[in-house]
């Protein structure tokens, strides 16, 4: 991929672990918390970040129901945690092409970022659910269990690897 990044909409596209969609370049600067979402069709995995940015929390998964309950729910979490950026899991192939369901993100990242007015960043998120599938199964929990909790463990690994992308940049 080339360093120059085309627009969409009110989004810049820039590199970072693969792709990032914001209304900045940099990293910002302002200080607040960042949500991490790992977006799918019946839930959504949410973390959210330390006020410093330095560790990832998981919280409650969403069962997705409409797009405005979604994002009533969202609307609460940014509220409650004060968030300043949101990260948005971006599904790209093993190749790193691409696929529908990228452009289903790009479009959810860009209605998240007309809603809130914050920037909003897309992640690759490749092996993330597999990772977090591996990391649940040496532990003794029940596969019903790690259905419940592998959205939130895959958003904390999104927002970790985002975090850790950052601090190195600076």
């Amino acid at each position: 991929m080339a360093d120059a990044a085309p627009e969409t909409r009110n989004f810049v596209l820039v590199l970072y672990n693969s792709c990032v969609a914001s209304d900045e370049t940099s990293p910002a600067s302002n200080s607040g918390r960042i949500l991490a979402l790992d977006v799918g069709s019946k839930t959504i995995g949410r973390a959210v970040s330390d006020p410093l940015g330095i560790t990832a929390q998981g919280l409650e998964t969403i069962r997705r129901k409409n797009k405005r309950t979604d994002f009533e729910q969202l609307a609460r979490t940014i509220a409650e945690y004060d968030v300043r950026e949101i990260v948005v899991g971006y599904p790209l192939h093993m190749s790193g092409a691409a696929g529908a369901q990228s452009l289903k993100m790009k479009q959810f990242a860009d209605e998240l970022h007309q809603r809130f007015g914050l920037p909003v960043h897309l992640w690759d998120e490749r092996l993330t659910s597999a990772q977090a599938n591996r990391v649940l199964r040496e532990t003794d929990m029940s596969i019903r269990r790690r259905a419940q909790v592998v959205d939130k463990l895959a958003a904390v690994l999104i927002l970790q690897s985002f975090m850790e992308a950052r601090g190195s940049s600076r």
